[in-house]
């Protein structure tokens, strides 16, 4: 094969690889915006109390889970302290975010630590079982190119309904299922407070929440290898 076959070949190979891609992504945005406000409710170990404190009745849901090889106060501690910003992936998600929406960099200096990132973002803690779980809140138009997130009291936020927002909730989340083993999990809900931001949000969520789970699915295994060298560390200076 001479250079010239090569190229074309490979520009026929990247050329099926992108409409496959596309396709694929186009399937998936179209049975995400059918799928809206429809989600599936949680039941058993899944089901979380304190999520259905302040938000009972929601349009969409992610969760995930991961089993770890050490305490569930491990487990909890590694999220909250996990450094997202060091992972290439989430990073390249966040720029791709940016490119889509046409968003302006955030170049203010943020911490590192996880949660400490998202308070400085706005988001809330609206509850929290020290050693168990943590969950935060916020209301914001996340279809907005730099979403302002605007954190309310505990007492405020379920029956918060401003119209043209969105509330979410998400929670972190560890329980001891053996000894010292642990299921770690999180879980985000969201429901807009009217039908015009119903609208938007169906849009943005149909096109955009690939990335929003894919960050989910980066952070679990990180979580788990954070927790498991914590635990170890602790093990082995006992």
């Amino acid at each position: 094969m001479n250079a010239k076959q090569f190229t074309r070949s490979a520009a026929k190979w990247v050329a099926s690889t992108l409409g496959i891609g596309a396709a694929s992504y186009a399937a998936y945005a179209g049975l995400t915006w059918l799928r809206y406000g429809s989600p599936k409710k949680a039941n058993g170990e899944d089901a979380d109390v304190l999520l259905d404190m302040f938000m009972p009745h929601y349009e969409v849901v992610d969760r995930h889970k991961i089993h770890i090889n050490a305490p569930s106060k491990a487990a909890l501690s590694a999220a909250v302290d996990l450094d997202v910003q060091s992972c290439a992936v989430v990073r390249g998600i966040f720029k791709g975010r940016e490119w889509i929406l046409r968003s302006k960099p955030d170049d203010r200096v943020r911490p590192r630590a996880f949660l400490l990132v998202m308070k400085s973002l706005g988001w809330g803690l609206l509850a929290e079982l020290p050693g168990h779980e943590i969950v935060m809140g916020a209301v914001t138009k996340p279809w907005e190119p730099n979403p302002v997130f605007r954190s309310l009291p505990p007492d405020e936020f379920a029956a918060f309904q401003e119209p043209d927002y969105v509330k979410i909730i998400w929670t972190l989340r560890a329980d001891p299922v053996g000894n010292n083993q642990s299921e770690f999990r999180t879980e985000t809900r969201a429901v807009a407070t009217d039908p015009k931001a119903r609208t938007k949000f169906r849009r943005y969520w149909s096109l955009l929440s690939p990335g929003i789970i894919a960050v989910r699915r980066v952070m679990l295994p990180a979580v788990k290898a954070d927790a498991e060298k914590l635990y170890q560390r602790t093990m082995k200076a006992a």
